[in-house]
């Protein structure tokens, strides 16, 4: 049985950008995004968030992240506190929370 779309939880595509000197690889930059989230929100609050890194749409140190629409700001705030990735001093900028993947890929 399929559920109804107002039970579907709603998602929050929160684009961002990572400022350092290096160009980092999707791999790492998930690695740093999921031990930040894990940190700030804990094992509950990442399990209601639900994020997701859209593999597909990166380039240039900019990345997309899927999120539960109730945990947008909590997922926002536990970027900004990444200071470091692989060692290399990083600067987290969130650029725009957007409820589609389609105008979300423009700032990409």
């Amino acid at each position: 049985m399929k559920l109804l779309p107002s039970l579907k939880s709603k998602k929050r595509y929160v684009v961002f950008e990572i400022i350092s000197t290096k160009v980092f690889l999707f791999g790492e930059v998930e690695e740093a995004v999921l031990a930040a989230l894990q940190h700030f929100l804990g094992e509950l609050g990442v399990a209601h968030a639900s994020p997701l890194l859209i593999k597909e749409k990166y380039k240039n140190n900019r990345f997309i992240i899927r999120v539960d629409h109730k945990y947008a700001n909590e997922c926002i705030a536990a970027l900004m506190l990444i200071k470091k990735i692989k060692n290399t001093p990083v600067i987290v900028r969130s650029i725009i929370t957007s409820g589609t993947l389609k105008k979300s890929s423009i700032y990409i």
